[in-house]
């Protein structure tokens, strides 16, 4: 069983998750459009908010990406199956899978905040989906709460942004 990207019109990936799963049931085991959770100051105060982690795309986990992508005709709004030439449909690759279920929690799809600390020049990921993942690291915003992680989806090498909380921060 492997899991396959679908493209989707940007804003419409819950329409499109549900969507999927009316007219694709019995054959998709999960439909799921990844979220990140993170930190948004308003009207003065800190709120967990939940955003879309990529933006447009939606997983699919199927045996049968063939069939999947003819009832994707049916639906009535853009989706576009990810593959390589011809029908050839290409699941995410064992590290892509593996990132994904480390990092987010499989039951909502969701990559929770982290937090840590600031250790002299390091940063020190004491709970979340980061901790032990440091190294993936390549920037952080502590006043918006955002660390920027690099990572490989889609066969394309990329940088996304996730929550992180710095908590103290050491000399």
């Amino acid at each position: 069983m492997g899991i396959y990207v679908v493209q989707v019109a940007g804003g419409q990936e819950a329409k499109a998750v549900e969507m999927i799963v009316g007219v694709a049931q019995g054959i998709v085991q999960d439909c799921f459009a990844p979220r990140r959770e993170v930190m948004r100051r308003i009207d003065g105060a800190w709120q967990r908010k939940c955003e879309k982690l990529f933006p447009g795309y939606v997983f699919v986990q199927t045996d049968d990406p063939a069939e999947v992508q003819r009832l994707l005709r049916v639906v009535p709004t853009f989706t576009r199956m990810l593959g390589s030439a011809g029908d050839t449909f290409l699941p995410l690759t064992p590290d892509e899978v593996t990132w994904i279920n480390i990092h987010t929690n499989m039951e909502t799809h969701v990559v929770e905040m982290s937090e840590g600390i600031i250790d002299g020049d390091r940063v020190v990921v004491t709970s979340g989906p980061l901790k032990g993942h440091e190294a993936s690291i390549t920037r952080i915003d502590r006043h918006k709460r955002l660390a920027w992680v690099d990572m490989d989806m889609f066969g394309r090498h990329k940088t996304i942004r996730v929550g992180l909380e710095i908590v103290a921060k050491r000399r």
